[in-house]
């Protein structure tokens, strides 16, 4: 039994999205708690910038062939796709950066994806698997708001857990998370600890639906 968690924040102390996730894997903690926690924390600990291509370009040498950073690539690829597919249920931490995605978490998700298991437009080795995303962004990107439509990374990233690779995926989402740090947002705050109730509340829930798929597996 195990839950894999990913964290794409860059920041370790006073990271919102790693306080959130932080909830989801108490609650699943508390339902398994001599169940193994893997964690890859690729915001601090980042994929190389050149695995993805080395390993893409890996796939047209035959395997004798492969130079040495094609090997590590595409064993990198291996390793990452294998805690995915050896994990019970899932747990990704991903904030908002510049209106798109993560590029820390898009390096990651394109290095598994060379992965033959995990390529799209094959029946992924983790479909139908339990997770939870948490998506947290510092201001407010609601309909009807100045930032309506800026935000670019929720909906691909949804595309590739719930699309790509057909995981049963709950999403819980912060915002308004730099009130408090940023003083143009203060007038917000009573709106802010609002959606931050919210939000940690999701994630207990959540965190419990994900141990209780399991369980229930």
């Amino acid at each position: 039994m195990s839950l894999f968690r990913l964290d794409a924040s860059i920041r370790v102390e006073g990271s919102r999205s790693r306080e959130i996730a932080d909830i989801v894997e108490q609650e699943w903690r508390e339902v398994h708690p001599q169940a193994s926690v893997v964690s890859r924390h690729v915001g601090v600990e980042p994929i190389p910038a050149t695995a993805w291509a080395t390993a893409l370009g890996a796939a047209a040498v035959a395997e004798d062939q492969r130079s040495p950073e094609q090997r590590a690539a595409v064993a990198l690829a291996a390793e990452a796709a294998d805690e995915l597919i050896a994990a019970d249920a899932l747990l990704f931490a991903t904030p908002l950066y510049n209106f798109g995605v993560s590029q820390h978490f898009k390096a990651w998700v394109d290095l598994v994806i060379t992965d033959p298991r995990m390529a799209a437009g094959v029946e992924p080795a983790i479909a139908g698997k339990p997770a939870v995303l948490v998506v947290v962004r510092g201001g407010s990107y609601a309909p009807g708001t100045p930032r309506d439509g800026w935000d670019h990374a929720t909906g691909w990233t949804r595309r590739i857990l719930e699309d790509v690779w057909q995981l049963d995926l709950k999403v819980v989402e912060a915002e308004f998370t730099l009130v408090g740090v940023n003083p143009a947002l203060d007038q917000f705050k009573d709106l802010a600890a609002q959606l931050r109730a919210t939000a940690e509340e999701d994630a207990r829930k959540h965190g419990r639906s994900l141990a209780g798929a399991v369980a229930a597996a």
